[in-house]
């Protein structure tokens, strides 16, 4: 088999299990969108499940992208650079008008009961997506920035627990209203500003 097929494959998964989610999407579809016969899914990948493993660690792979682009900006304070990566993630939900999500998020409601090996890795991504947030919200709190009343890791956890349940809202609204509104509470509450 090409190479290249692989390849396509694999970015045709992710736009058709944006759209379908990982039960909603069949091999056929994702072979007919990559324009690739069916056998070649089992020759590259050998199943469904491992098909979406894979498809999500390209998507984090991506995310992180954005992640570093924001938390690692050192010409900004450290309670700036959170809120960077929320403006930065909005931009990316808007450009498909607030109807795709987060495959993250996704994959955690829609496959964690069925599949082990889905569950084990989406457990192993929550906690290396919070790992720069626990630093980048210590160093906050080392500066005075945020209140120091609770441990980084939980405000971590936090933050991207609500800002996860605030991307289903938009979702389901179609709408940017539930990412404001939980930068705005989030920003003028647990990380408000020291003054």
């Amino acid at each position: 088999m090409r190479a290249s097929l692989r390849e396509d494959i694999l970015k045709a998964g992710l736009k058709v299990m944006f759209k379908f989610g990982y039960v909603g999407a069949t091999v056929r579809d994702i072979c007919d969108a990559a324009g690739a016969p069916p056998g070649s899914f089992t020759n590259h990948f050998g199943s469904k499940e491992v098909f979406a493993k894979e498809v999500l660690d390209r998507y984090f792979q991506n995310l992180q992208g954005n992640v570093r682009k924001a938390l690692e900006d050192a010409s900004l304070s450290p309670r700036r650079r959170l809120e960077n990566y929320l403006e930065i993630m909005t931009g990316v939900l808007a450009t498909d008008k607030w109807g795709r999500g987060c495959l993250i998020g996704d994959f955690s409601l829609e496959t964690v009961g069925q599949s082990k090996l889905l569950r084990e890795r989406l457990e192993a991504i929550f906690e290396e997506w919070r790992r720069p947030f626990i630093s980048c919200i210590q160093e906050a709190q080392e500066l005075g920035e945020i209140d120091s009343t609770f441990a980084p890791v939980d405000l971590a956890e936090f933050l991207l627990a609500s800002w996860e349940g605030a991307i289903l809202r938009m979702k389901v609204e179609r709408s940017p209203a539930a990412l404001h509104r939980f930068r705005e509470i989030a920003f003028g509450t647990v990380f408000k500003k020291r003054t």
